[in-house]
């Protein structure tokens, strides 16, 4: 089992234990089951869901999207049954019978959705997609305005992003004792390990680097590679993409600061780890799946330096 998948059944407990049971029928052919009623009111048409959730299909290994991997809950708008292509049983169904504090399961029937939208069943499944959800905070609309209503949403994600600013030192901590690391250390922040010791000259500023490497985040999370077994492994692999070592330009072509100067510190033909605080990394806004705040592990192997243009020579004849 895939360390993502460790860890995301850790983190939704009581849900991982109740996933195939006591699940009701609904209308449309959904099927759930409310594994926690907080008592709490129910979600309304306007309203805004920030939840927790792990969706899966119903073949094996099929994770398609999780929160637990960003970090941060994602904002579920509950739509108006007046809307064009909802349905008895849908997703926006799904959201209506919740509440905060609520956790659940639900199984959406894709064959009805294929029947109730005329659009064709996705082919990431074969009968059902499922929705482990927990509802972290209900916004009411209410009688708020659209734009009170998401300035209260803006200050919720501020909240929650300067927690994951907090945790980012001592997440990495962790995966370094979990692990039993011994990185060095520069001034940076960068620390890194040389698994396999290379050979001959390290890359300068202007050399041209090719390199094999898997990016990852502290909880196992894989978010690039470029090696094309692993990326399949991982449900990771877009056949648009050629599966190759990467090249730059050292100190010319855009990459993340922990790159460009940790492959300096590594001779041809090395293997290391490089672990990446955020601030040498994706930053405070993070990048596609990589959260804000999020420190990152590298394995990348040095394969190629290839030496940059040398300058030239200064022209005796110029004259002042």
């Amino acid at each position: 089992m895939k360390k993502s998948i460790l860890f995301l059944s850790a983190a939704v407990g009581l849900l991982a234990t109740t996933s195939c049971q006591n699940f009701k029928k609904g209308e449309g052919g959904l099927e759930y089951n409310i594994v926690k009623d907080a008592g709490a009111e129910k979600a309304q048409p306007g309203d805004l869901l920030s939840v927790d959730m792990i969706v899966t299909s119903d073949r094996k290994d099929s994770l398609l999207q999780s929160t637990y991997d960003i970090g941060l809950p994602q904002i579920v708008n509950i739509a108006p049954d007046s809307i064009p292509g909802l349905y008895a049983g849908d997703y926006n169904s799904m959201f209506k019978m919740l509440g905060e504090g609520d956790s659940a399961i639900f199984r959406l029937n894709l064959d009805t959705m294929a029947a109730k939208t005329g659009q064709p069943k996705p082919e990431f499944a074969d009968h059902y997609a499922e929705f482990k959800v927990k509802v972290r905070k209900h916004f009411k609309k209410g009688d708020l305005t659209d734009s009170a209503m998401y300035a209260q949403v803006d200050e919720y994600f501020k909240a929650e992003i300067e927690t994951l600013k907090q945790a980012e030192e001592g997440k990495l901590a962790n995966y370094i004792a979990k692990n039993k690391l011994e990185p060095k250390k520069t001034n940076s922040g960068l620390q890194y390990i040389v698994k396999e010791e290379g050979s001959g000259n390290k890359p300068v500023v202007g050399d041209t680097v090719v390199v094999n490497y898997t990016g990852s985040l502290v909880n196992g999370t894989i978010f690039d590679t470029n090696d094309a077994e692993l990326a399949k492994k991982e449900n990771k692999f877009n056949p648009m993409r050629q599966y190759e070592p990467i090249r730059f330009r050292v100190g010319h072509d855009p990459v993340i600061q922990g790159w460009t100067e940790g492959l300096q510190l590594l001779n041809k033909g090395s293997k290391a780890m490089l672990l990446v605080p955020s601030s040498i990394g994706y930053g405070e806004r993070g990048g596609g799946t990589i959260p804000p705040y999020a420190p990152l592990v590298f394995d990348v192997e040095l394969v190629d330096i290839v030496p940059g243009p040398k300058e030239a020579p200064a022209d005796s004849t110029a004259v002042n």
